[in-house]
């Protein structure tokens, strides 16, 4: 648990981290000033997808209620982070296909924050967040109707009580 809380933290640093990196590792490892132009264009792009996946998985509830993201948010979005610190390496031998799969991981991670916070949208039962940890509140019962039948009439009579 203390992993996907942690992750939860991190969602919201890593906005202004990854892109920095993005800019620090072209200057660290030297590349070319064309690798210069690609920064400029992917580091704003990084910092737009971190704030908009940010913003799906602290919309589902459970995030909100557990204060910490799913084991998919950690994967899925995790990698996404393992392959934004590879680009900042800027090795010219592999830094395209690292873009592609780059590209290809985060719009999974869009995809899969998307559909998750669809499948909590959906009613449900409701989680409410106590002094001791997540108390459940279950759906209200329908009342069970009397059966009715139109031959049937039931007279009560009210006696006055005796003293």
């Amino acid at each position: 648990m203390w992993v996907r809380r942690a992750f939860f933290r991190w969602l919201i640093p890593a906005a202004v981290v990854l892109p920095l990196w993005l800019v620090v590792g072209w200057i660290v490892f030297g590349a070319n000033p064309w690798a210069l132009l690609w920064v400029l264009v992917s580091a704003p792009i990084v910092f737009i997808g971190q704030i908009v996946l940010t913003l799906l998985v602290r919309a589902r509830g459970t995030v909100r209620t557990d204060r910490a993201v799913s084991w998919t948010d950690v994967g899925v979005i995790g990698a996404w982070h393992v392959f934004i610190v590879a680009l900042g390496v800027f090795d010219g031998r592999w830094w395209w296909p690292t873009l592609a799969v780059t590209i290809a991981v985060g719009v999974a991670a869009f995809c899969t924050s998307l559909s998750q916070l669809w499948r909590e949208a959906r009613p449900s039962t409701f989680l409410l967040r106590t002094s001791d940890g997540v108390g459940y509140i279950p759906p209200t019962a329908e009342p069970a109707s009397e059966r009715v039948d139109p031959d049937v009439l039931i007279v009560r009579e009210n006696r006055p009580p005796t003293s």
